[in-house]
């Protein structure tokens, strides 16, 4: 790896308040890898070997059931997924595949259960990880449950363009099939959600979407800290 590349896993909240002689350990005995698009990473149901750190490209964390499939999360760079997979040495519940060339390191995850018990930092820095998922999974739940399919597109917009430091042009980060099914809904519902939001400040252009009135669209869509935002 490149000092850039430890710099950066060392920067993570998992890892920052550990022992450096146990994150040297564990950086030591991973695995690099370049992997093309999509390369299946895991199966659900696999058992968790490994932690595995995006440090670039792209990976989308899917299930299947009764010949459906769902996207459940997409990774980007720098972050770490399937923490508590590899900390309960259970099974993966998602399998992972490679939406664009990506380079990801793999941590083994006894190697990951061993410094656990020996690196107070990591430990708490674990317990905070798996508490701001879990927070996580409880906003996603109340997103899907609590909000129409277009107030739920809506959002989506508004925290991108949160995101775009309030540009008035943003661009979505994956296709809309993917978001579609990360929405909880199908490509048609999308398609209905966006000709609905473009009575309500937005202009739907390909990939692009233009926020024409956020104050108009904030008022229909009522975002709520307590489910859009993913920080806390």
């Amino acid at each position: 790896m490149q000092s850039v590349d430890i710099d950066q896993i060392r920067s993570l909240p998992l890892f920052a308040t550990m022992a450096q002689e146990n994150f040297d350990s564990l950086v030591t005995g991973a695995y690099l890898q370049r992997f093309p698009a999509q390369v299946e990473l895991i199966n659900e149901g696999d058992l968790a070997d490994f932690l595995y750190i995006v440090l670039e490209g792209r990976v989308e964390l899917y299930s299947t059931g009764n010949d459906r499939e769902t996207t459940m999360a997409m990774i980007t760079p720098v972050s770490t997924f399937l923490l508590a997979a590899t900390i309960k040495s259970a099974c993966y519940l998602m399998s992972g595949r490679t939406i664009k060339a990506s380079r990801v390191l793999l941590i083994p995850s006894e190697d990951v259960r061993r410094v656990l018990d020996i690196d107070p930092g990591f430990s708490r820095a674990i317990v905070d990880e798996l508490a701001t998922c879990y927070r996580s999974v409880v906003k996603a739940t109340k997103n899907l449950k609590l909000r129409t399919a277009v107030e739920r597109v809506g959002n989506y917009i508004i925290r991108l363009q949160d995101k775009s430091d309030g540009a008035d042009m943003v661009e979505l980060p994956v296709g809309k099939r993917v978001l579609a099914s990360m929405l909880g809904m199908t490509p048609e519902n999308l398609s209905r959600a966006f000709s609905a939001l473009q009575s309500y400040g937005i202009l739907v252009s390909g990939p692009r979407i233009e926020i024409t009135d956020r104050a108009v669209l904030v008022a229909y869509c009522k975002p709520d800290p307590l489910i859009d935002d993913m920080t806390s």
